[in-house]
């Protein structure tokens, strides 16, 4: 396959690298070679199998605009941009495009989602929330904290789940979900040790997405298909 890797930051060079491992052609472009998404063209796009975007928010919607657009795919693992989400699924829908987004793309955070949704179940507990990433990372509280704070919240009706981030240094990504009562505690926790992981799963993502036809999907509802 021949993947587009939008971003060379840390995670993105990975993506690129990681791809390459797995025996995909590869091609990337920086924010700077492709502001305002104006190297997606057409011509630019030919033979693409699927685009991956690791950018930041303003940037991911313009270059999702542009994909979609084409009726071509993308994997987007750029956080902070959700609220225009609908947005993007009605472009899919008309143009033909198909796009997959997660909050997280590491395989470990996807068994935290399910683990939490089942912890979530239980009575006379309160649940909070806590994430720590590198002192670059633009949103905060994490996506990832989001999608963990929604799950926690649908499963406990009115509850407040309070969200603590910290930014240290070149912090991978770790994420607490905590339940306290009046007698014990429980915690759930995931470390990243590396960025592979989150790649790792992108890369998969592409692959997947690589043979579907015009759609949006959530990771977390897809990557036990990988």
């Amino acid at each position: 396959m021949l993947f587009l890797v939008l971003g060379k930051g840390k995670t993105g060079s990975l993506v690129a690298e990681i791809a390459a491992e797995r025996g995909h052609g590869v091609r990337c472009l920086d924010i700077y070679e492709n502001r305002n998404a104006s190297a997606l063209t057409a011509p630019t796009l030919a033979g693409i199998d699927a685009v991956i975007d690791f950018t930041a928010p303003e940037a991911a919607v313009e270059n999702m605009r542009a994909v979609l657009a084409l009726g071509l795919k993308i994997v987007v693992g750029t956080t902070g941009w959700y609220a225009q989400l609908e947005a993007m699924k009605a472009i899919a829908e008309r143009r033909g495009g198909a796009l997959l987004y997660g909050t997280n793309f590491s395989i470990g955070v996807q068994k935290l989602f399910r683990m939490t949704a089942e912890l979530a179940n239980l009575e006379g507990y309160t649940f909070s929330v806590a994430e720590t990433h590198h002192t670059s990372k633009v949103d905060a509280p994490s996506g990832t904290a989001h999608t963990l704070q929604e799950i926690i919240e649908k499963a406990q009706p009115g509850a407040e789940v309070r969200v603590t981030s910290h930014r240290v240094g070149d912090a991978k990504g770790e994420h607490v979900v905590t339940a306290k009562s009046d007698v014990d505690m429980l915690e759930l926790r995931h470390d990243a040790y590396s960025r592979r992981g989150f790649a790792l799963g992108a890369v998969r993502a592409a692959e997947w997405l690589a043979h579907q036809k015009s759609g949006v999907w959530d990771f977390r509802d897809v990557f036990g298909q990988l």
